[in-house]
């Protein structure tokens, strides 16, 4: 039994907009399908040791042939919203600005929004979720040449754009950037893998990469967005923005002034980082010190495309850490964090969050709260959309069916999450106009393979790929009826 929110404690807008959220090689296997070829994704998952349970997204949940399966089960839970990515290879199988666009991909996506809409489930469209058309990796570097990244992704952009104009409410131009530039560029744990430590991977420079590609896609971000908004919103309507994700800490001393500042320093480092070239119009001071001209410079024409280009605020959020500076020493030259450490536990051994199978996620749903207000107070509160929040569970995949489905701890961990953003919504004031639970199904959770499971529906990928909802698909749908209405 949901016990009711007090109204003037915490709630929701009557209009507030909830659903799920799935990207595309995460879910819908048929990697050759209408013309696809490879994705950095493709080729990174089948290089031996890069994912932990030596699995592929080559079938994942079978989704891109259960569309009409996906979509009956976001109607039963209730959904008024799904996020999902678009595969680029599937459009631009080569991915160029003059390479062939193949018909049939952009179809697959036309008539599933189309079916969306007409089951009353309102599109939020991703264009890139991580999975970059392997071929321009190779042809020029893919993410390390912005000359040639920008133009080939604002060439993609504008084909999806022309294909569902007047359909999409809300388009996310890249999910997470910091994964995709820290992870794939820095410590090589995503694709394509590229990192200084020579034990991970023969090539990567983690000292200047990881800049170079963040500062791509921001001016990739900057330019889709300027096209977006000159040729497609004037008539069609509809915002844009860019999700970012980033964790909540707290000082591991709080005693320490070092330990307090560092907490800043890793928030500008991980959300800053492209958050404040996008409300502020620079990199924040704390990266500007400490990479020096290892960190880019924009042009002008670059900063009038990215200053001001978030309709909305995407936000992804899942844990929270206590954070060790490492100060005075310099930062290593190969650091992405900001000269600090993450921790689980603090200066007394108290625990931030319970353990859960992901191995950088320990929920806190206080942290939640409070990094609504920090993103608020520094950007001069935007309206945010929460693009993903949700948890992995200790040793899930061990259990068998039906036993898997009564997820209680994921259950609990939605509990204190939208109660948290509620709270601050309601007595905060921050500006919360959805949320999109992490994740409809369980999928492939990238390097970890399937041994993690984030879904609120279990999938059996044994038997066929069938879905099951789990105790906390009806658990999500009451916990938002509870609290939308109530502010």
């Amino acid at each position: 039994m949901i016990q009711r929110p007090n109204r003037t404690e915490a709630g929701l807008p009557s209009d507030f907009l909830w659903g799920f959220a799935t990207a595309s090689y995460q879910i819908e296997g048929a990697p050759t399908a209408d013309g696809r070829l490879p994705s950095t994704w493709d080729t990174f998952a089948n290089t031996p040791g890069k994912v932990s349970d030596g699995t592929n997204g080559d079938v994942a949940c079978d989704s891109y042939n259960r569309t009409a399966e996906d979509i009956a089960l976001l109607k039963s839970l209730g959904a008024k919203a799904y996020r999902f990515s678009i595969a680029w290879p599937r459009i631009i199988p080569l991915g160029g600005r003059n390479d062939p666009v193949s018909q049939a991909g952009i179809d697959h996506y036309v008539k599933f929004v189309d079916d969306l809409i007409a089951a009353d489930i309102t599109p939020v469209v991703t264009l890139f979720h991580w999975d970059l058309p392997d071929a321009l990796d190779k042809r020029y570097g893919g993410l390390l040449n912005k000359d040639e990244f920008v133009p080939d992704f604002l060439r993609y952009a504008r084909v999806m754009f022309e294909a569902l104009k007047g359909k999409v409410p809300y388009w996310i131009t890249f999910n997470e950037p910091f994964c995709s530039s820290g992870l794939g560029y820095g410590i090589g744990k995503h694709a394509p893998g590229r990192t200084s430590d020579r034990s991970v991977n023969p090539v990567g420079d983690s000292s200047t990469e990881p800049w170079l590609a963040g500062h791509s896609i921001l001016c990739a971000h900057g330019a889709a967005v300027q096209l977006y908004r000159s040729e497609y919103k004037p008539q069609h309507g509809g915002e844009i923005g860019i999700t970012l994700n980033g964790d909540y800490g707290y000082p591991w001393d709080p005693s320490n002034p070092r330990d307090v500042e560092a907490v800043e320093r890793k928030l500008e480092f991980a959300i800053s980082w492209f958050a404040d070239p996008i409300y502020h119009g620079q990199y924040p001071d704390s990266m500007r010190k400490q990479l020096g001209d290892r960190l880019p410079t924009f042009t002008d024409a670059e900063i009038k495309s990215i200053k001001g280009s978030n309709d909305f605020y995407g936000m992804n959020h899942y844990c929270s850490h206590f954070i060790k500076s490492l100060e005075p020493a310099p930062a290593s030259k190969d650091d992405i964090e900001g000269n600090l450490e993450c921790h689980f536990f603090d200066i007394n051994n108290n625990p931030v969050g319970e353990e859960t199978q992901s191995p950088w996620l320990r929920p806190n749903a206080p942290g939640f709260r409070h990094l609504l207000n920090w993103l608020s107070n520094r950007y001069n509160h935007p309206k945010i959309l929460v693009t993903e929040f949700g948890t992995s569970i200790k040793n899930e995949n061990d259990l068998k069916y039906p036993e898997i489905l009564d997820d209680e701890f994921r259950c609990e961990y939605f509990r204190t999450y939208i109660r948290a953003m509620s709270e601050a919504v309601a007595q905060d004031g921050v500006n919360v106009f959805g949320a999109l639970c992490w994740s409809l199904m369980d999928n492939f959770e990238w390097s970890e393979g399937y041994e993690t499971r984030f879904g609120v529906c279990y999938v059996d990928y044994e038997g066929g790929q069938k879905r099951y909802p789990k105790k906390s698909a009806q658990e999500t749908r009451e916990l938002f009826e509870q609290y939308i209405g109530k502010v």
